[in-house]
């Protein structure tokens, strides 16, 4: 049975409105043209971009009281649209469908000023992540053997007044969405007005969490009433001894399942997160069974990265083979399911594009896979690891790094502007172009545009984020190397002062 949802998206609405950007977007006169269309102007009371009402216009959700300049420009844009994407003859009805959302428009709205500023580049370097992962609390109710975390250690955290100047930051970068993690989020006080302000300005809300609160439905209606869009919920083996044995709590799996069903009764977008490790590498088929009979929308495999509590575990860590031979089982699967199947493994992008013989492809691990000739250029734009090219992290007491699994202070929002940290710190920007890469093989890799190899991997074991990923099947003499003698790095919980 093919992916029904690679069947639906094949009606060209994502991939025409990329080929928009590619085609309509890449000369100085329609540069200047965005940045006029970036200018703010109010309606209703309130300052909205120009360019975010002409697409809301096109999409049909506003209408009424807009300025007679304002509703001038937007017929203009909405015919300049129709146009266009007939010429790529593109279905329109999905492109609306897409911008309806304002999360979307939000999204729209970065690319669109990432090209106003730098020109057409493939990647583009977007001038904010489209989403961050903020560790919103140390806080947690779990004690799991691979938390990249360590949750319950003190930090002096965010308070709810730098929480909202963060917010109100992410808003006017055109930020499409955070996901609230931890520790464990829904347990801290401030987690509920927080969701409320995401939703409010119009970011995509998302949570990653244990469950373990989620078995209380009413917590749930209250979580949906603040606007929390997307739920991903932690499971790490079909059995419930061996996730409780891996969670550090009995009875955790009972409760965690309790609440995945209460998500899904109340509609929201539901995933299931499993990290992959020796404890559950031959239960993945039994996962995704799970996940299809609890009805989630998603399921999402985790690489195992030895960083935080993981690092005193680091031997549960499949080997390139191992790793292999489960990216290939996911290929497989992703093509007779109807559940949406992602992987944070980089190597994924490669994997599915030899299982499939070029047609499918897997940009990132957010966005399940995919037609490559229809996706062509959202691989171009987001392939492989993300971490500072597309996302970033916020620890909780408002420091900024690459990536969760990466502890490399960037530096913090108590001291700089997030807009600071994101577009000028050296590292992030390295990440940009990975012909900065140092190790022998990533560096050299004719899939590395589209892969890259874990950064958070290459620092856990090398001590640089630069480096070759272990985890890789092309990589794997180093990791050999790296199981007898040990991971490199022995300063990873200390003051890192990583320096280019």
């Amino acid at each position: 049975m093919s992916n029904l949802k690679i069947e639906r998206d094949s009606k060209h609405g994502l991939s025409g409105v990329l080929a928009f950007f590619r085609l309509f977007l890449g000369n100085r006169a329609t540069r200047r043209i965005i940045k006029a269309l970036l200018k703010e102007v109010e309606i209703n009371g309130e300052k909205r971009p120009l360019l975010d009402i002409c697409l809301a216009y096109f999409a049909g959700v506003v209408r009424g009281g807009l300025p007679p300049i304002a509703r001038f420009v937007s017929e203009v844009f909405s015919a300049w649209m129709r146009f266009a994407l007939a010429l790529l003859k593109t279905d329109d009805k999905f492109a609306k469908e897409l911008l309806a959302d304002p999360a979307t428009r939000r999204g729209v709205l970065l690319v669109f000023r990432t090209i106003a500023l730098n020109g057409l580049t493939i990647p583009l370097p977007f001038e904010a992540p489209f989403f961050i992962v903020w560790n919103f609390t140390n806080m947690c109710n779990l004690r799991c053997i691979h938390c990249y975390q360590r949750a319950g250690a003190e930090v002096r955290e965010l308070t709810l007044e730098e929480k909202l100047k963060l917010i109100d930051e992410l808003d006017k970068m055109f930020v499409c969405g955070v996901a609230l993690s931890g520790g464990e989020p829904t347990i801290h006080p401030h987690f509920l007005d927080i969701v409320a302000e995401i939703s409010r300005r119009g970011m995509y809300a998302a949570v990653a969490t244990n469950g373990i609160a989620l078995a209380d439905s009413d917590f749930v209606k209250k979580m949906k009433k603040a606007g929390m869009r997307y739920v991903e919920i932690s499971l790490d083996h079909s059995k419930p001894e061996i996730h409780d044995k891996f969670r550090g709590v009995p009875g955790a799996w009972e409760k965690t399942v309790k609440g995945i069903e209460n998500c899904v009764k109340e509609g929201f977008f539901t995933a299931i997160a499993t990290t992959v490790t020796k404890f559950n590498i031959d239960d993945i088929e039994n996962m995704i069974d799970l996940a299809e009979d609890l009805g989630v929308r998603r399921i999402v495999f985790f690489n195992f990265v030895p960083v935080g509590r993981g690092r005193d575990n680091y031997k549960i860590d499949l080997t390139p083979e191992e790793r292999e031979e489960f990216l290939k089982l996911l290929a497989r699967e992703t093509r007779r399911r109807k559940i949406e199947i992602v992987t944070t493994a980089p190597q994924y992008g490669r994997v599915i594009l030899q299982e499939t013989q070029g047609e499918l492809a897997a940009p990132t691990h957010f966005v399940p896979a995919l037609k490559l000739g229809i996706y062509k250029a959202a691989v171009e734009f987001i392939g492989g690891c993300g971490a500072g090219r597309v996302y970033c992290a916020v620890e909780p007491d408002g420091t900024v790094t690459p990536c969760v699994f990466m502890p490399i202070p960037r530096g913090n929002i108590r001291e700089k502007s997030f807009y600071e940290i994101w577009k000028y710190d050296e590292l992030m920007n390295k990440f940009r172009d990975r012909r900065t890469f140092t190790g022998n093989v990533c560096s050299r890799c004719k899939y590395r545009d589209i892969c890259g190899g874990c950064r958070a991997r290459a620092f856990s074991y090398f001590g640089d984020p630069l480096a070759d990923d272990p985890g890789c099947l092309y990589c794997r003499a180093e990791f050999y190397k790296i199981v007898e003698e040990g991971p490199a790095q022995e300063t990873l919980y200390t003051v890192i002062k990583w320096k280019y």
